[in-house]
């Protein structure tokens, strides 16, 4: 199945343990509005080239349309749609004032000049038009973009409606409206939520090995913050491979070698091994921080860890979710897990258009209060309804997006 087959497979399934009414049902598991924009580039050599872009607003019923921009040759409207539902539902579970959407462009931003991925933002910009605005439509980073590629994003709209907008997008630059705190925030989340839950999970910290799949941001995050609080860290990997001791890494050492090499392969004393090697590996908590669908059918019933953190968006397959309860793997939802990137988002959001300026302490004291209580209200929902996780993330992400449309009403 494709990601929006599976997601809405998923919202189905919620939706029958929240006892939705199918009118419900029928209005979320739709997006509002699907744009497919042309966007022409003028190379640095002078040539023409023309690229596909994309936005899904699935729905704003609890605020404005909120999700990241995606440069990736391998980017289509099914996987955008698929995405864009995910943040209706992630941005409920953790309870803040944002709908869902997603977007991208199809291509590889690392076949660009810094000149071209510019002009190509500030075309997107222009293609998007008045469907995207600090009340509308709040986009944000997603793979292949970065925070100055936002703050080109923040420019362009700023010239289209002749003043100064920050906050119609987030994850820009600190110079220029950025929050403090938006570049730990998906992965200190992941951790945040994972420790509240922790008593729950049976895992001892002084025992426990953790293996990051996505050595990128996010999964650097994620590696720093159990390696902080006493985890043994055994393994990581990057678009290159993985590495393996199991001793535990030196994430210090291993970052040196990084930036020198520019993948974590050939880490010294450590065992080179596969992306779906790692996958497999003994250890108490995995952490996809990857792409989606990497755990699927044919390997989740080699996955041999007790706890899968979601730090990537749809990194498990719909039947392999199945296979791994049915092994008793706990799957903390992508839903739950990741959301801290979407949460110090809508910080910046606050920010911008209130014109204050929030010190990395406060929003990081906000970001685990937030996450504590989506983590513990998942968890509670769970144990009452006898479901997964990530079953009891999506229905009670269903539960509140039907309030908001039966508040402003398009549900009786």
């Amino acid at each position: 199945m494709s990601l929006i087959d599976e997601v809405c497979a998923r919202m189905r399934e919620a939706a029958r343990v929240a006892k939705l009414d199918p009118d419900a049902f029928a209005l979320l598991s739709k997006a509002e509005r699907e744009l497919d924009v042309e966007i022409p580039l003028h190379l640095d050599d002078g040539s023409l080239r023309m690229f596909e872009g994309y936005r899904v607003q699935w729905n704003d019923a609890r605020g404005p349309f909120k999700g990241g921009l995606r440069y990736h040759p391998k980017v289509d409207m099914h996987e955008v749609e698929g995405l864009a539902a995910l943040m209706m539902v992630k941005c409920a579970v953790v309870g803040i004032a944002f709908g869902g959407a997603k977007g991208g462009i199809r291509v590889d931003p690392k076949s660009l000049s810094k000149d071209e991925l510019e002009r190509l933002t500030r075309g997107l910009v222009r293609a998007l038009g008045d469907d995207v605005g600090p009340t509308k439509d709040v986009p944000a980073p997603d793979v292949g973009t970065t925070a100055e590629m936002m703050d080109w994003f923040a420019d362009e709209y700023g010239k289209m409606v002749g003043r100064l907008e920050p906050a119609v997008v987030t994850g820009k630059t600190i110079g220029h409206g950025g929050s403090e705190g938006r570049d730990v925030a998906t992965g200190a989340g992941v951790f945040i939520v994972y420790d509240a839950l922790k008593r729950h999970l049976a895992i001892d910290p002084e025992t426990a090995t953790v293996a990051v799949q996505g050595y990128g941001n996010v999964g650097r995050e994620v590696a720093r913050q159990f390696d902080h609080h006493g985890y043994k860290v055994i393994a990581v990997s990057d678009s290159h491979g993985g590495i393996h001791r199991e001793e535990g890494l030196d994430l210090a050492a291993l970052a040196a070698h990084k930036e020198a090499t520019g993948s974590v392969r050939d880490f010294p004393g450590a065992q080179n091994i596969t992306q779906q090697e790692l996958l497999t590996l003994p250890c108490g908590i995995l952490v996809p921080s990857a792409l989606e669908s990497q755990i699927t059918a044919s390997n989740a019933v080699y996955v041999e860890a007790k706890v899968v953190l979601e730090a990537a968006n749809g990194p498990i397959t719909a039947e392999a979710d199945m296979l791994l309860a049915k092994d008793g793997v706990v799957v903390v939802p992508d839903v739950l897990a990741n959301a801290g990137g979407v949460v110090v988002s809508g910080f910046e959001w606050t920010q911008n258009r209130e014109n204050v300026r929030w010190s990395r302490e406060e929003v990081l004291d906000r970001l685990a209060a937030t996450m504590k209580t989506a983590a513990e209200d998942v968890w509670s929902y769970s144990q009452k309804h006898a479901t997964t996780l990530r079953i009891a993330a999506y229905a009670l992400a269903l539960e509140r997006v039907t309030a908001a449309e039966k508040e402003r009403g398009r549900l009786r």
